[in-house]
């Protein structure tokens, strides 16, 4: 630090560089001859640029060899930017041509300053009195527009800086302390601001990483899976080609054997045919001949070849192999049909991957009828005070019970009924609400079927919306709120499994949200139906 501070004090206090032509004032300083020479010629008075040491008359000076060969050597040892300013650094204000970096800036002067022009403010009495603080490019904002003071003041009833005028002033009656003593006691609030941002920037790298992680592990997964895939694609078509062969095979071995017997009665036929034409050349031969006696005696032998045994063809129309290609067509057909509805659930799998990231809810209708699942109501559930219908879709009060069989899933005392369907991943349904009042619910299996707790809502295993003509309610565990909304005869229920979230929608031109509810599900749940009063019913809806 020393070799470095000498350094500094061997430049020239006009040029800011090493002296070249260095000449030396009374008063012991270095400058540069010419530098020196144009400063007093532009001067009335003729003093040192660097401690203002006054001469008289106009000093001849000399060029101080001995220090010319100092100062060469010393250049070989600075960088040639030594005190240049980097791109981002304050320049210092008093800096002619090539601007070095500020070290301070001075409040009464309102100016910064490099560490060669700052020198003045260390050495000289008269700088004595001045603030210096760090190099600040908007000096300016620290001085108070209105009086033109140094804002050393803060005012706690409003929230900003003041000088001390203003503290006599305008803010005279206000909560108001020295600046110094404000930063102290807000210097451990910004601590536990930066404690606080540098944990979040640490739990934000985490997630980061977290999420690299899951990207590694949902396309290493899919890499898996899509091989598994192949795998069993590729068996199933093994399958099929093996089944394609052996029909092929088949078809071959029974035309084979079709052909040998046609052919082997088309021989027959033909040896028979040959016989049968040589006899009627003799008949022919003997019915010309006048020897009564060889007629007599070969006609006989020769007619019993006209009563032949032999079989005749039917004539009718035949069927080859047709049969069986519309068996190999049916067959394909309902594989097709079997694959289809397959693909069906494979896809539904497929978007149903559980991943870290929660599945955003749709918003649209069109976007939740991708997720919707055609629901039919369970009869061992049903109450025997309603009537099932529409392909077990529709539920109807009705006035005398109906006689239904036994059954430990049966509902004996709520007007309810659960869905037949177990309810996993993201599904979508919507209920058709008839006049008068019903509930739409999901439930575990394992609910209750007996007493009032039975009821959808009124314990912890279902969770049931209240539709009435004016109104709306949300009961789970016995704990009923009352909901607003728009009166809608159809309810849309929005089910994502994994992710513990349950909303109910009034469905109209548009959906609007009545109810979500989020919490953890444990098991399958099942769409349930409770209605009200003789002749109200309850539709799970065919949405298509």
């Amino acid at each position: 630090m020393a070799l470095r501070l000498d350094q500094e004090k061997l430049c020239c206090s006009v040029c800011l560089d090493l002296p070249k032509d260095p000449a030396t004032l009374p008063c012991g300083h270095s400058c540069c001859m010419s530098c020196v020479e144009s400063h007093w010629d532009e001067e009335a008075v003729y003093s040192c640029p660097r401690c203002k040491q006054t001469f008289s008359p106009r000093p001849v000076l000399v060029i101080s060899s001995m220090f010319a060969a100092l100062l060469e050597a010393l250049k070989k040892t600075v960088p040639a930017d030594r005190f240049s300013a980097a791109p981002g650094d304050l320049t210092c204000d008093f800096c002619t041509g090539r601007k070095l970096k500020a070290l301070k800036s001075c409040l009464v002067c309102r100016v910064s300053y490099c560490e060669l022009h700052l020198q003045p403010h260390y050495e000289s009495p008269a700088f004595k009195t001045h603030t210096l603080v760090k190099p600040s490019e908007n000096l300016q904002e620290k001085f108070c527009s209105r009086h033109d003071e140094v804002m050393k003041i803060f005012c706690r009833t409003d929230q900003q800086t003041i000088c001390v005028l203003c503290s006599m002033d305008d803010h005279k009656d206000h909560d108001t302390v020295s600046a110094v003593e404000e930063r102290k006691e807000r210097r451990s609030e910004l601590a536990m601001s930066v404690q606080k941002i540098k944990q979040r920037i640490d739990d934000l790298e985490t997630d980061v990483t977290v999420l690299q992680q899951e990207v590694a592990a949902i396309n290493h997964s899919a890499d898996e899976v899509v091989q598994n895939s192949e795998v069993i694609f590729k068996d199933l078509v093994s399958v099929i080609e093996e089944r394609s062969s052996a029909v092929k095979e088949e078809i071959r071995s029974q035309a084979k054997t079709e052909v040998s017997r046609v052919k082997g009665l088309q021989e027959k036929l033909e040896e028979e045919l040959v016989q049968l034409r040589g006899k009627a050349a003799e008949l022919q031969q003997l019915s010309h001949s006048d020897d009564h006696i060889l007629v007599l005696h070969k006609y006989p032998l020769l007619s019993d070849l006209c009563d032949s045994d032999s079989p005749r063809l039917k004539i009718q129309p035949l069927k080859h192999f047709e049969d069986v290609v519309a068996a190999v067509t049916e067959a394909c057909d309902t594989l097709k049909d079997v694959l289809n509805e397959e693909g069906l659930k494979i896809s539904l799998r497929v978007s149903e991957v559980d991943v870290l990231l929660p599945q955003p809810e749709p918003k649209s209708r069109d976007e939740f009828l991708k997720y919707s699942r055609q629901i039919t109501l369970d009869p061992n559930t049903v109450n025997a005070g309603l009537s099932l219908s529409e392909g077990n879709r529709k539920a109807t009060v009705v006035r005398e019970k109906r006689l239904y069989p036994s059954h430990r899933d049966r509902f004996t005392d709520c007007l309810q009924v659960l869905s037949g369907e177990g309810l996993t991943g993201r599904c979508y349904w919507e209920v058709q609400r008839g006049s008068g009042g019903i509930s739409v619910a999901v439930a575990y299996k394992d609910l209750i079927r007996t007493g009032s707790e039975s009821g959808f809502g009124n314990n912890g295993e279902s969770w049931a919306l209240g539709c009435f003509d004016m109104s709306y309610n949300f009961r789970h565990n016995n704990v009923r709120t009352v909901l607003s909304g728009p009166r809608s005869s159809r309810i849309g229920v929005y089910l994502d499994h994994r992710a513990g979230s349950l909303s109910f929608y009034s469905v109209s031109d548009t959906m609007t949200l009545l109810h979500r509810v989020q919490t953890t599900f444990t098991q399958p749940l099942h769409a349930g139906l409770w209605v009200y009063w003789v002749g109200d019913t309850a539709e799970l809806c065919e949405l298509k």
